[in-house]
């Protein structure tokens, strides 16, 4: 599931083609975050945290503070796709020591802090939206190409209050179309309040019946 890493893509952990085959601590930890990127999308916590430790072992086992610290950029940038308020504390802290341009410009991205954001730092998929005007930036969103970085975009318009209904429309199903159901029942049910506001029981009837195969499939083995 490659396009998971798009978010790891950042961390630039695996070796270019035509030199040396990368150290064993590079595409260890290149493959568990992407293991921990698939199973926090899904919803399966404990398991994306064992990854995601086994992960951030690899790197500091060989005492790559920089790659460690990007680690827990990739964490938070999951984290933040879902809708859950990570502030990267963890990030800052082992930055503080080693920083970098293009990782402190994804931080600041990812916390919400556009103005003066060198935007050319940025991976490419997002620039056009921290570009647009608040106003076209749902516009901006639908022509990013990526799930995962259209996911996170979403969610960062969210918490920036610049999302509209058909912000959370695509969100949702950008994450049923990959099967990401920790973020696609967030989602969900934020539709299902704006109905509810609405007085729409239509919809909500529609959005209960989806959140409900949701849950049940949680308590459903399916592997």
């Amino acid at each position: 599931m490659k396009i998971l890493l798009v978010l790891a893509g950042l961390v630039m952990l695996t070796a270019c083609s035509g030199g040396p085959p990368p150290p064993d601590w590079k595409t260890d930890a290149a493959d568990l975050i992407e293991r921990y990127q698939k199973h926090a999308l899904l919803g399966e916590n404990i398991l994306a945290e064992r990854y995601f430790q086994q992960a951030v072992g690899a790197t500091g086992g060989a005492g790559r503070v920089t790659e460690t610290a990007r680690l827990w950029l990739v964490r938070c940038a999951t984290r933040r796709a879902m809708l859950i308020d990570d502030a990267c504390a963890e990030y800052t802290e082992l930055a503080g020591s080693a920083p970098n341009a293009a990782d402190q410009a994804y931080y600041r991205f990812l916390t919400l802090r556009w103005e003066a954001l060198d935007v050319a730092l940025l991976p490419g998929q997002h620039r056009d939206l921290v570009r647009a005007p608040a106003v076209k930036r749902p516009e901006a969103l639908s022509r990013i190409d990526d799930p995962l970085a259209r996911l996170l975009d979403a969610s960062l318009l969210v918490m920036r209050q610049e999302a509209d209904a058909a912000t959370l429309t695509l969100a949702a199903e950008t994450a049923s179309e990959r099967g990401w159901r920790q973020p696609l029942l967030t989602y969900l049910k934020l539709q299902q309040q704006q109905a509810a506001a609405r007085g729409d029981p239509t919809e909500l009837d529609r959005l209960s019946r989806r959140i409900r195969l949701i849950e049940q499939s949680f308590t459903s083995p399916h592997r």
